[in-house]
C-alpha cells in the first residue's frame, strides 16, 4: 500500500511540475486599491532666456557734442546767467557725405546790425573775420577723410544782442546738406561735424 500512496505521488507531482512549464503567460492580481496613480509631476516653465545685447560699434564720424564742448582751450564755457540763454556753445549736427568738398553759406539771421563770425575748419582759422549782411556769403572748403569739424566763433553782438546767423551747408553737387541758425553770445561758437566716408 506504501507502494502506490508513493506512485501516486509521484505521478501528482510530474503533472503539477508539467502544468507549471506549461503555462508560461502570467497574469499579475489586480490591486485591491484602484485609486493609486502614477504621480506625474507638474510642468515648470522654462526660464526666459534673453540673448545678450548686441554692442555696436561706435560710429567714428559721430561726433558726441557734450564731450566737444568739455574743451575749455577751444570752447568758451557757458554762462550762468539767468534770463539770458545765448551765452553758450550751439551744436548743429552731425552730417555724412561722399563728396569731396562742401560749401558753407552764411549771413545776418535778423536786423543787420555789424554781426562778425570767425570760420575754422579742424580748428585753423580759414575766415577770419566776416560782416554778415543780408545777403549770403560763402566758403568753400575741401574735406578730408573722416571728421570736417567746423567751428563758427561770434566776433561780437552787433548792435543788437545776441550775434544771429544762419548757416546754409551744401555738398559738391550742390544739395542742401544742413539749413540753421544760431543766437550766441561773443567768443561763443556754433559747430557743424561734416563725416567724409
Amino acid at each position: 500500500m506504501k507502494r502506490i500512496f508513493f506512485a501516486i505521488g509521484i505521478i501528482g507531482i510530474s503533472f503539477h511540475s508539467n502544468a507549471q512549464e506549461l503555462n508560461n503567460k502570467f497574469k499579475a492580481i489586480p490591486s485591491k486599491d484602484p485609486a493609486v496613480k502614477e504621480v506625474i509631476p507638474p510642468k515648470e516653465p522654462s526660464p526666459k532666456v534673453n540673448p545678450p545685447a548686441v554692442v555696436e560699434k561706435p560710429d567714428p564720424l559721430i561726433v558726441n557734442p557734450e564731450e566737444l564742448f568739455k574743451n575749455t582751450q577751444i570752447y568758451k564755457q557757458e554762462a550762468n546767467t539767468p534770463g539770458i540763454f545765448y551765452r553758450r556753445n550751439q551744436f548743429l549736427g552731425n552730417f555724412k557725405t561722399t563728396g569731396q568738398t562742401s560749401t558753407i553759406r552764411y549771413r545776418d539771421a535778423a536786423f543787420v546790425d555789424g554781426d562778425k563770425i570767425k570760420v575754422y575748419l579742424n580748428d585753423k582759422v580759414i575766415e577770419p573775420e566776416v560782416s554778415l549782411d543780408g545777403e549770403f556769403k560763402s566758403v568753400k572748403i575741401n574735406l578730408v577723410p573722416g571728421i570736417n569739424k567746423i567751428d563758427i566763433e561770434a566776433l561780437n553782438e552787433g548792435f543788437a544782442s545776441p550775434n544771429t546767423a544762419e548757416f546754409q551747408v551744401f555738398d559738391d553737387k550742390g544739395l542742401l546738406i544742413s539749413s540753421s541758425e544760431w543766437n550766441v553770445g561773443t567768443g561763443y561758437k556754433a559747430v557743424i561735424i561734416i563725416g567724409k566716408e
